[in-house]
């Protein structure tokens, strides 16, 4: 295995100081009058060795180490996939890299990963945490440490949160279905008290309510196998035989959806309409190209990379002190217009 060069061998070598190496790596030749010919000799010579400086020495003397942690619900979850990656990429371009976990949703687990993260010092957070830890967040916040909660906050939780107007999306998706002149209309979403989920619920509940029409909601419990997830929905919809549209709260539930809708042959949209919060490349192979409203993901990523950086560069943005709230968009395709046939056979 080849010698790891240290910087004290580039000062034997150069005959020079370990100090006067250190600085010039560290670009304060000029502030110290170390001479350009000199600071030239050093630089040429760390490029001749293929020099690596010692990060974790270099973190142990700035106090950073440019790590950042992302903690999401389900890294292989596509919404959390795009999000992590166009974050990934945007961090990366200010000089910092990314620890990414993912909670399974398990409270536990999360604290498991906080923990991790506290010992190996990363310089900030971004989280879309399960229920649960809110003490968790809130100690994070006391101490200074820089975070920004995503997707969903937590219930008495001040700190700085980058979200999407689930109400105002999910209302504009079933006012839309009520435009297509449907009337029983249902919404499919988790067992689950995020906050997130909550809002897209307030936003289909307001619009039935504006035209008096009742709610016909199914709660799924996600601790299950797919199968059953599946298994669910179709005896929901064989029980609700009057349901001619549906609306998913995420695309995972969807997808299910859709494949219990396959399972008891009822077709989209000649039989059911559907639409789905949070867009899925599968949605538009779907023989009818599901609705979607669409989250906007690179706004998303820019501006928690944005509030993130304000908060380490110690600007005015600290934690606790902003909210921003992102609009969605309703991508109209197939899967939600009303065939022009009055006869919604199966």
């Amino acid at each position: 295995m080849k010698k790891r060069i240290l910087i004290h061998d580039i000062a034997k070598h150069l005959d020079v100081s370990i100090a006067t190496v250190s600085l010039v790596l560290n670009g304060r030749a000029k502030e110290k009058r170390i001479s350009d010919v000199l600071a030239e000799k050093v630089l040429n010579y760390v490029k001749e060795v293929g020099y690596k400086p010692n990060q974790l020495a270099k973190s142990l003397r700035s106090g950073k180490t440019h790590v950042l942690g992302l903690v999401v619900e389900d890294i292989a979850n596509p919404f959390f996939a795009s999000v992590a990656r166009l974050i990934e990429r945007k961090a990366l371009e200010h000089g910092y890299h990314i620890i990414y976990c993912s909670t399974n949703r398990d409270p536990a687990k999360t604290k498991d990963i906080l923990t991790m993260f506290e010992e190996r010092h990363v310089d900030g957070y971004v989280l879309a945490l399960p229920e649960g830890l809110e003490s968790e967040v809130s100690a994070l916040v006391r101490s200074g440490k820089p975070l920004v909660l995503f997707d969903r906050v937590l219930s008495g939780v001040s700190a700085n949160a980058v979200v999407v107007d689930g109400a105002t999306g999910m209302y504009e998706a079933t006012q839309h279905l009520l435009a297509q002149g449907y009337k029983s209309i249902a919404l499919i979403t988790i067992q689950h008290g995020q906050t997130q989920m909550i809002t897209r619920r307030q936003g289909y509940a307001q619009a039935l309510r504006e035209h008096t029409l009742p709610e016909m909601v199914d709660e799924i419990v996600l601790q299950q196998e797919p199968a059953q997830i599946i298994s669910q929905m179709a005896a929901f919809f064989q029980a609700h035989p009057h349901c001619e549209a549906v609306l998913f709260t995420t695309n995972y539930l969807g997808l299910y959806g859709l494949e219990a809708l396959n399972q008891i042959g009822w077709s989209v949209p000649k039989r059911i309409a559907v639409v789905s919060f949070d867009d899925n490349a599968l949605f538009r192979l779907y023989s009818s190209p599901i609705t979607v409203v669409a989250q906007p993901l690179e706004a998303m990523a820019e501006e928690i990379v944005k509030v993130l950086l304000t908060a380490l560069q110690g600007g005015k943005q600290t934690n606790g002190m902003m909210l921003l709230q992102l609009t969605p968009k309703l991508l109209i395709r197939q899967s939600s217009i009303r065939p022009a046939s009055p006869t919604r056979a199966k």
